[in-house]
């Protein structure tokens, strides 16, 4: 089971809700759900199949592009650059599955 995984799409899910809460933009929130569901069912994929990452590469390399661009922009922290940093981190986790 890829709990590391699931965790990452739980923290996607949740920064998406506290971003809603906290500015109001649905836009945000839709796109959050979005991509941690493709990120839960992406873990769901991985612990059925070790070297079946392709979709949880796709949404963590997307978050992490996203996001990343927005951390720079923006400099702060929470939630961009948390959320980049998380994702560039799954990437290199699921890299590593692979070796």
């Amino acid at each position: 089971m890829d709990l590391i995984g699931f965790g990452f799409a739980a923290v996607v899910i949740l920064e998406s809700i506290w971003s809603y809460r906290r500015k109001g933009g649905v836009v945000f929130l839709i796109a959050g759900l979005f991509f941690g569901i493709l990120s839960a069912y992406g873990a769901y994929r991985i612990s059925r199949d070790q070297r079946d990452i392709k979709l949880s590469l796709y949404a963590a390399f997307f978050l992490a592009t996203l996001m990343g661009t927005r951390f720079k922009r923006s400099k702060r922290i929470k939630p961009a650059g948390l959320m980049a940093g998380l994702s560039f981190l799954m990437i290199l986790r699921l890299v590593l599955l692979l070796l």
